[in-house]
């Protein structure tokens, strides 16, 4: 079941030059900064009433996202939906269709268990499922 949305991911180059922008300009200001070693990413979380946005940085040219970056620039990478019981919901995807990234779960920046959908199965946007 979808809970809502948890967050939006924001590609950037530099982590510490986007938190200035969204703390100084917007008056926002992060959590934490956490490194995802498996994803090969620095991340900042920023409130924004029930939901946040995601500041991620790659930390190698071997992250995928540092391709995406290379690619599109920075900017919106994902958004990331809340859900409750995610194992039995990339099942239910799969079986109506949807090409899954992640077949199972795996640990997200918060301990949480997070899984990708392809953005060619859901109009061009890549969806996380997040379950914390």
């Amino acid at each position: 079941m979808i809970k809502g949305i948890d967050h939006i991911g924001i590609a950037v180059n530099n982590l510490n030059e986007a938190l200035a922008v969204y703390e100084k300009s917007l008056g926002l200001k992060h959590e934490r900064v956490t490194v995802v070693e498996s994803q090969k990413v620095k991340v900042a979380f920023l409130q924004v009433g029930e939901s946040r946005i995601e500041l991620l940085e790659p930390l190698s040219k071997e992250s995928t996202l540092a391709g995406f970056l290379e690619k599109r620039g920075e900017g919106i990478h994902h958004i990331a939906l809340r859900v409750d019981g995610i194992e039995d919901m990339l099942k239910k995807l799969q079986n109506q269709g949807i090409t899954l990234i992640d077949e199972k779960p795996r640990p997200g920046a918060e301990g949480g268990k997070i899984a990708f959908l392809h953005p060619k199965s859901v109009k061009g946007v890549l969806l996380e499922l997040c379950e914390r």
